[in-house]
């Protein structure tokens, strides 16, 4: 079990030193010997679980996946909360900002663009379910606006990248919801939606609790629990994202 524990601490922290490089370098540019200084591991051990460096940013892309935000009452809540929180996530996290650069990389394309097919499935599901309930105009189209919001959600991505290194990308992903949403929502729905910078992290912090006390259900009267894990720990390469 000691060794198992071991070998899983090794990989999780290979896939996290591998996708920072990738974040600042680029696939191309990024080389396994400074993964290997970042993740303070033996060249046997890296290759052990991962064994190129193709390998490597198959393995990022594939744990660099996000959860579904919690159930709103409003179904266009639950898709604005999906891009917030994401936007909330990307600049603290390594595993997402090391996928986000693969797949927006144009001089790799064994990986371009790879995750943004399952997002856009993922955002017209979302855009449908808002539509059957009533909240979304009978005339938008799901598919073509999800396309147009990942579209959008990755070139804001790489703006704020440029100009601020991300500090501002939250904001600009608020800015995009406040600028679309009034062409799909229903009026009556569109003043109830929170589309602030600051919703992606409350609503983190709701996905997290609610994570928590699904895997910690409240002991039995005379019983002493663990303590809960952090299902959405923001460092854990767990939970595909732009």
């Amino acid at each position: 079990m000691a060794r198992q524990e071991r070998a899983i601490r090794t990989r999780n922290a290979v896939l996290t030193a591998a996708a920072a490089v990738f974040a600042e370098r680029g696939y191309e540019a990024a080389t396994i010997q400074e993964i290997l200084e970042r993740a303070a591991v033996t060249k046997g051990a890296l290759y052990f679980h991962f064994p190129s460096k193709e390998d490597l940013a198959r393995g990022v892309l594939d744990h660099a996946v996000t959860e579904p935000p919690p159930e709103q009452p409003l179904k266009l809540q639950s898709f604005v909360d999906m891009g917030l929180i994401l936007a909330h996530r990307l600049p603290r996290e390594p595993l997402l900002r090391g996928a986000a650069r693969i797949a927006a990389d144009q001089s790799n394309q064994r990986f371009f663009g790879k995750p943004w097919h399952d997002w856009v499935q993922l955002t017209t599901q979302q855009i449908v379910a808002a539509q059957s309930q009533g909240e979304v105009l009978p005339h938008v189209d799901p598919g073509r606006t999800a396309q147009t919001m990942v579209g959008s959600f990755t070139g804001i991505q790489l703006m704020s990248q440029a100009a601020t290194e991300m500090a501002d990308f939250e904001e600009r992903i608020s800015l995009l919801y406040d600028l679309v949403l009034p062409s799909i929502a229903v009026p009556g729905v569109l003043g109830r939606l929170d589309t602030s910078p600051r919703r992606g992290a409350r609503a983190f912090a709701e996905a997290r609790a609610s994570a928590e006390a699904e895997a910690d259900p409240p002991a039995a009267a005379g019983t002493v629990s663990d303590p809960p894990a952090a299902a959405f720990a923001a460092d854990r390469p767990a939970a595909h994202t732009a």
